[in-house]
């Protein structure tokens, strides 16, 4: 198991969370996915290391932005 935390921009509520759990965990291999609004941050924890690139697309598709990495 690999658990890797990004900084996501744009996250306000309960709502936010949720779309950014709903399309990180449809990515396959993701086996957990935890949002922590004050901070900004989601932890991911997978199977494998993922591919930056897609859990930034995933981010996109619920409409926050992946700051760095």
């Amino acid at each position: 198991m690999v658990s890797t935390t990004y900084e996501v921009r744009g996250m306000s509520c309960g709502h936010c969370a949720g779309s950014v759990v709903t399309e990180v965990g449809a990515i396959d291999g993701v086996t957990n996915v935890k949002v922590d609004l004050e901070g900004g941050q989601v932890t991911v924890t997978s199977d494998s290391p993922l591919d930056t690139e897609t859990v930034r697309a995933a981010v996109d598709e619920a409409g926050y932005t992946l700051v760095g990495a």
